[in-house]
């Protein structure tokens, strides 16, 4: 080998890797609720990957619980539209988020014709947990990402916990 590593230690490592948690992990709840728990950090890049995941789901109905992009600077308002445009993109049936700079994401979802009726744009995560206890249905997928100073790992252990 030519790092010197022995390949039983290379085994051993691939055998035992764990990704980093809360990187797009899939539950599935008692009430067939599916939830895709991406909740590690966000950059528009990955918020856009996670749609576009979402949006492959069929015969389900979509719902995207999105929050802030932090640490964006000038461009915070512009991504955050962006992100919205790629709810309408990806045929996401609600859209639901939580945060200040998220309203961007929710204004950028509106102005590129997705139906503001489908839409929620709230402060905080009791108001999410709220509203997902609201709407919430068996056979539902649930994608979940925000920057992990939101902590939106609240909300996914809350839907694990009630659902």
């Amino acid at each position: 080998m030519q790092l010197d590593i022995p390949i039983l230690d290379i085994i051993s490592g691939i055998q035992n890797f764990e990704l980093t948690k809360n990187r797009m992990e899939i539950h599935h709840t008692k009430n067939d609720i599916t939830i895709i728990n991406d909740t590690y950090n966000a950059s528009y890049d990955s918020m856009k990957a996670g749609l576009e995941y979402l949006g492959k789901y069929s015969n389900q109905r979509k719902i995207a619980v999105l929050g802030d992009m932090l640490a964006l600077g000038d461009f915070s308002e512009q991504l955050h539209e962006d992100v919205g445009k790629e709810v309408t993109k990806n045929n996401i049936d609600i859209l639901i988020t939580v945060g200040k700079e998220s309203a961007y994401i929710w204004k950028g979802a509106i102005n590129s014709g997705f139906d503001f009726r489908q839409t929620y744009c709230l402060d905080n995560n009791n108001e999410a947990i709220e509203k997902l206890n609201e709407i919430l249905q068996p056979n539902d997928v649930v994608f979940l990402k925000a920057s992990h100073g939101m902590n939106f790992i609240e909300i996914v252990n809350k839907i694990k916990e009630d659902f």
